[in-house]
């Protein structure tokens, strides 16, 4: 997919966006100011969304809101920004649940490995099992929850060779992000894990501090982590949800209506912007190919001799967990087994 084509499709993700919040009223002054930070760089469905909810929501609010994109991580990492919204500092941001749980730790067992076998199975947790338990737990950190989104499923990208087994990490320098959760797998897989922020990895990944990463193939083509990548395996060890989330006492100082607009893309948005999404992977695949990068697929067998250690990961983080955090896991392995009793 040449970047035309790639930046067609994720503006598509977007345009829906218009439709879902409305028509514009009449213009008038501003009287709300919306800052809202991602890391996600431009031609991405991310940066695309926020964009577009830009457009529509000071629209749709007849000026009253303006709202103020900072793409690209140009006001600081993923875990900043979280820290910076709670604060009130910005308005609202967008990041993966990753980043999101420095602020609110439950949403951590949300990033055990391979804890969903599909992203269909993830989508019916997120939006009919935990959503009423997630918003409060925002809430009481000083965050309201606006709407899911994803970062997708996270794989290895390497400089030195294709991931067969947790025996090809061991004792790689490993880029993880900076969670617990990602800490005790990389631990458990026997890789040296280097938390380090999503900005300083290409840099990283050119001089050799790291050897590899994990991450989804959208965000490692829009980082541009894969110029430095020479194999890509699909390992899909951990689906990472994402999300948009505003300052609480930003959003409880909005008149009812504009707190209705600003949550209004759950009602379709957020549902385009994950097929979306999803439907890049092959075109992305195939950029990868292009750009010489090994892609490979682990076979079944391969697959399960991450079995183990991924189960030690899981109950080692779950045996030092919260009692919150306790919760919503059980929350999620409930849905997991009736969602896998009813598809």
């Amino acid at each position: 997919m040449n970047r035309r084509s790639f930046t067609r499709s994720v503006l598509s993700a977007a345009a829906l966006l218009t439709l879902l919040v409305g028509v514009p009223s009449a213009s008038a002054d501003p009287q709300y100011t919306l800052k809202i930070a991602s890391v996600a760089p431009e031609g991405t469905p991310w940066a695309s969304g926020v964009t577009e909810f830009k457009k529509a929501l000071e629209a749709s609010s007849g000026g009253r809101i303006s709202v103020r994109p900072f793409l690209g991580g140009v006001l600081g990492d993923e875990n900043e920004t979280v820290q910076a919204c709670q604060r009130g500092q910005i308005q609202g941001v967008g990041a993966s649940t990753g980043a999101l749980a420095s602020i609110v730790p439950e949403l951590n067992v949300l990033e055990l490995p391979f804890l969903f076998k599909t992203a269909e199975e993830a989508d019916y947790v997120l939006d009919n099992v935990i959503l009423a338990s997630v918003e409060k737990s925002f809430k009481d950190r000083g965050l309201v929850l606006g709407f899911w989104s994803e970062n997708g499923y996270r794989s290895f990208g390497t400089r030195y060779g294709s991931i067969h087994s947790p025996a090809d990490l061991k004792g790689h320098k490993i880029r993880s992000q900076e969670s617990p959760v990602h800490l005790e797998m990389y631990k458990q897989f026997g890789a040296s894990p280097v938390p380090i922020p999503t900005t300083e990895v290409l840099t990283s990944l050119q001089t050799g501090v790291i050897d590899g990463y994990d991450n989804t193939v959208l965000f490692a083509t829009a980082a541009q982590w894969t110029t430095a990548t020479k194999y890509y395996t699909l390992t899909n060890h951990i689906y990472q949800p994402a999300a948009i989330v505003f300052n609480k006492a930003f959003y409880d100082g909005l008149p009812a209506d504009l707190q209705a607009q600003m949550l209004s893309p759950r009602t379709g948005l957020m549902q385009r912007m994950r097929k979306e999404i999803r439907a890049m992977q092959p075109f992305l695949l195939e950029n990868l190919t292009a750009m010489h990068i090994t892609v490979y697929t682990p076979t079944a067998t391969e697959l399960a001799t991450f079995d183990a250690p991924a189960k030690a990961a899981r109950d080692a983080y779950m045996a030092k967990a919260s009692a919150g955090e306790k919760a919503l896991y059980a929350q999620i392995v409930a849905g997991i087994t009736t969602y896998r009793k009813t598809h």
